[in-house]
């Protein structure tokens, strides 16, 4: 009894990193305002088939590694992989001794790495830490509930969940254990991570802070430094497992009890308590190593491990673990254990089991029954009628055994009542005190209700809403406070619960009142799994659980206007990554700006006259690399244009403010004349922010959220005015290596360098290369500002081959892909050329594998209106034009019939290049006849046009 006061009121002071105890906790009176819910007695909404199912939910909320994610096989969508350098600790962040690393390194590190794979395991509570007495503790409960009954998690659908669980557990502790070559233990990891640095961190794990994550530690039971009591735990639960899988998997079980036996035969030989950086600390180890023993000798039917527990020599004192709570047997061989089953207190649990395996020892039934009996407030008599002693119970009869985190101990209790009910079938009162137990903790209480999180959500029934839980709460700020709700319901976990006045506080911050953790849900799993075994019949779990959180907007932008003159805009824009499902740093954000300024072409100005800064980068003032701005882009011939910002290979979480500033020039007049009503990202922004469509972000080059500008349509201008020829630069550069090697990559780049404004349309370029035996050779546009629809290619073999060509792709544009401005470009346009089988690069006559950055390449071609006007043709070919692609949209379809019959009626004139593509049976004229044509072809009874073959 005295330890585990101890120990728990040492536990007050440290388990969330908070260094005092709430003063409410363990406040001799409610507020003055409390007032019991109203009606509360009569709350009646008790379903132990989804309080069990829920139960389990909370461990795929707390586990640790990549499997935790979504992604990997978790079951929870708001979870993904985090702490993944678990599996990689370097030598130097463990507790291990040099001394020892020159031993034992082979072992630890059998791939001389330098590191240590740790990883797995459960978080142990709001906080990312795996600490290793409530870790062990748990497992073992667990394992124990569900050796108790299994045949619940079974019948609920749940059997399958509950093995992954204890074999995450296991399978972590078979990972941190280390033996040699003749099995014997030498090192077991039993923690990781360091309590004061996690606990200054407040968020999900999947953001866990970088300068935290590469230092963190892992601690170690050796020879030089004991930890008899968490190695002792964890074999327990090692032969939980054994008990559990021996039947269905007997390879892993035998696995799991050899390991036990290593670790129990260690614990014995280096005694000592684990450090535990001063976290869950114990006082001594004798009660573990009793619930080890005991469950050895169930796993082996070896005495040996009894007498551990039970010996005692020739003058009656015991030499066993019993000597911690009974000194002698000669004077009075009995222990009143008025704690409970929990974390650093097994000693109920321990003599659970020995009343199981031992059933006619009477000191074993008499300290197992008394613990319940005394426990249950008097609610369950007594043997000895003369013996009042109770526990003292809140005014509504909760069994409140400690007021940071009761209702863990009292749900320990109910699965220790249910458990020993079991084994005594006549003492149902023992079953009816853990029911009504569990009643309260479901909603039956003064608060009116549930301390089961997310139980009777389906309802629309009210539990804890706040638990201390970092994940659940989803926090970008690292408070507690911010969100105010929290992002996730964290189904399942059993809050801490109310204070002796059966008052409780369902807030974040109130830690004692709503922590949660691994050993809060470890013993309540198995109470419900007691509780619908025997009073559970016509239960149901809930159907297709968990459901499916709500679809929010993980990407957007949030806009305001800062500073607005007559010549001048300055616009902030802050950019968004709030992904929650589940949480994750973006690095390919990149947003875009439009903005118009017809006002300045229409006075002979264009957009080498507007000036743009970045006044403000929130990148810079968190000393990381700016954001990179591209542009200004060409979006269409009315004047809009767009500026890029894009974030690529920044890792962002939360969001990212940017400031911006737009400045016309004076035309040659002196004057002035920007004007951004106009400027479809500026629309309808204030100077207060707003989430806005009209800046749109876009994830690794795919639109995410927004709307981009529409193509405005601009007033037809006269192309030619003064007789100038146009001219135009093309660039290229290599693509990105493609490992499959039947593709061929370039990008280009098309530069109006002229005075006149270009249609794009009149545009053609010419790849030329040899297609190493490939029939078809398919031409795919990855990406262009005037929309990869409008750009158009087709490869073409040639008749007289010259060295390094025997094929050209000719790359064209739609009328909708606009005009070139002077000075404007068509930015970069990366596309690909695909085949059947490989090519060979290295003989094309257009690829450079040195052009790695844009730049003249004189062997790819270019002309406008089929005059070539950049680089040199490797050979003279003819045109191909797609014959019925009237309006050079790139297909051949009804509106093209339409634009035909229009011109036969007089109605729409073609120009040239419209004209030939109309010409369908080749006779230089578009008449009647191209019509008969067409029309069979739309109908399908014809395939190729005259002129085509």
């Amino acid at each position: 009894m005295i330890k585990s006061i101890l120990s728990t009121f040492v536990a007050v002071a440290v388990i969330s990193g908070q260094l005092l105890i709430s003063g409410a906790a363990l406040a001799e009176a409610p507020p003055a305002t409390f007032t019991p819910a109203e009606n509360w007695e009569d709350y009646n909404y008790f379903n132990f088939a989804e309080a069990l199912q829920k139960s389990l939910y909370f461990y795929d909320a707390e586990k640790c590694g990549a499997e935790a994610g979504y992604d990997k096989g978790g079951r929870l969508e708001w979870r993904g992989s985090c702490h993944e350098g678990d599996a990689a600790i370097p030598l130097e962040n463990t507790s291990l001794s040099k001394a020892f690393l020159e031993k034992y390194r082979s072992i630890i590190d059998p791939d001389g790495d330098g590191t240590v794979d740790v990883h797995g395991g459960f978080h142990d509570a709001g906080d990312h830490v795996r600490f290793g007495l409530p870790q062990s503790y748990t497992a073992g409960t667990l394992g124990w509930g569900f050796n108790e009954f299994r045949q619940s998690f079974k019948a609920i659908g749940e059997e399958e969940h509950m093995t992954e669980i204890l074999r995450y557990f296991t399978d972590t502790f078979l990972r941190c254990s280390f033996l040699d070559k003749d099995g014997k233990m030498i090192a077991f990891c039993y923690m990781v991570g360091e309590g004061d640095v996690d606990h200054c961190y407040w968020g999900p794990p999947e953001l866990y802070p970088e300068e935290y994550s590469k230092t963190r530690p892992a601690d170690f039971a050796t020879a030089d430094s004991p930890g008899s009591d968490v190695c002792a735990s964890t074999a327990a639960a090692l032969c939980t497992s054994y008990m559990n899988f021996k039947d269905e998997d007997p390879e892993y079980a035998e696995k799991c009890l050899t390991v036990a036996k290593a670790m129990y035969d260690f614990a014995v030989e280096y005694r000592g308590k684990h450090k535990g950086d001063g976290y869950y600390t114990s006082d001594y180890d004798e009660d573990e190593l009793a619930w080890a023993a005991v469950w050895l000798y169930e796993c082996t039917g070896n005495m040996d491990y009894i007498d551990d527990i039970t010996s005692v020599d020739a003058s009656g004192n015991y030499t066993g673990y019993m000597k911690r709570i009974i000194p002698e047997t000669f004077k009075q061989n009995i222990w009143y254990n008025s704690w409970v089953h929990c974390w650093d207190a097994v000693w109920g649990g321990t003599f659970l089991k020995l009343n199981q395996l031992f059933p006619e020892n009477e000191l074993f039934d008499f300290i197992a029954s008394w613990n319940v009996e005394f426990l249950s407030g008097g609610k369950c008599k007594h043997k000895d009628t003369k013996d009042t002693n109770y526990y003292k119970t809140s005014p509504a009869g909760y069994t409140m055994i400690n007021g940071w985190g009761s209702a863990r101990y009292n749900a320990a209790a109910q699965l220790s009542a249910l458990v020993y009910m079991k084994n005594h079938p006549e003492r149902t009162d023992f079953g009816e005190w853990a029911k009504g137990a569990m009643e309260y903790l479901m909603g039956r209480n003064p608060m009116g209700y549930s301390y089961i999180v997310g139980y009777g959500y389906e309802q629309g029934l009210p539990s804890v809403k706040h638990p201390h839980h970092r994940a659940a709460h989803g926090s970008k700020t690292n408070s507690m406070n911010d969100p105010e709700e929290h992002r996730h319901i964290l189904w399942g976990a059993l809050a801490g619960g109310p204070d002796l006045n059966d008052y409780h506080m369902d807030s974040t911050t109130e830690y004692a009142y709503n922590e949660v953790a691994v050993d809060y849900n470890a013993a309540f799993v198995g109470a419900c799994a007691g509780l619908y075994n025997y009073y559970g019949q016509g239960d149901e779990p809930i159907a297709n659980f968990p459901p499916e959180e709500q679809r929010t907007d993980d990407y957007y932008c949030e806009a305001r206007v800062a500073r607005e003159t007559k010549d001048s805009s300055q616009i902030v824009l802050k950019i968004h990554n709030e992904s929650s499902q589940p949480p994750h740093y973006e690095t390919g954000m990149m947003a875009k700006y439009f903005f118009n300024i017809s006002e300045l072409i229409e006075n002979g100005q264009n957009i080498d006259d507007v000036i743009f800064s970045i006044e403000y980068d929130e990148q810079i003032s968190m000393q990381q690399e700016p954001v990179v701005y591209r542009g200004p882009f060409k979006w269409d011939d009315a004047g809009t244009y767009y500026f890029e910002f894009d974030w690529s290979g920044k890792k962002i979480y939360g969001d990212r403010e940017l400031q911006i500033s737009f400045r016309a020039k004076q035309d040659s007049n002196y004057l002035t004349h920007w004007d951004s009503s106009n400027d479809y990202s500026k629309k309808n922004l204030t100077d207060t922010y707003a989430v806005t469509e009209n800046v749109p972000v876009y994830l690794d080059g795919k639109l995410v959220y927004g709307k981009e500008a529409p193509k405005l349509e601009p007033t037809k201008p006269d192309e030619n005015p003064d007789g100038t020829p146009p001219s135009i630069q093309l660039l290229y550069k290599t693509g990105e290596v493609d490992l499959t090697k039947n593709t061929l990559r370039s990008t280009i780049n098309i530069k109006n360098t002229g005075t006149v404004p270009v249609k794009l349309s009149d545009v053609k370029v010419r790849y030329w290369f040899t297609n190493d035996g490939n029939s078809q050779n398919i031409f795919t546009c990855d990406y262009a500002v005037c929309g990869t629809e409008n750009v158009l290619g087709s490869c073409h073999s040639i008749d007289n081959p010259a060295e390094g060509a025997d094929t050209y792709c000719e790359i064209s544009f739609a009328d909708k892909a606009g005009i070139l401005a002077a000075g404007g470009s068509t930015g970069e346009i990366p596309f690909r050329i695909e085949g059947a089988s490989d090519y060979d690069k290295t003989n094309d006559y257009s690829y450079n594998s040195k052009m790695s950055t844009p730049g003249d390449n004189d062997k790819i071609t270019a002309y406008i209106k089929g005059e070539l006007k950049c680089g040199t043709e490797p050979v003279k070919v003819d045109s191909h034009p797609l014959f019925g692609d009237v309006d050079n949209s790139g297909s051949i379809d009804a509106i093209d019939f339409a634009v035909m019959k229009k011109y036969l009626l007089g109605a729409a004139e073609l120009d040239s290049d419209a004209f030939v593509r109309a010409d369908l049976n080749g006779d230089k004229s578009v008449d009647a006849i191209d019509i008969a044509l067409f029309k069979k072809y739309l109908l399908g009874t014809l395939t190729v046009f005259p002129v085509s073959e």
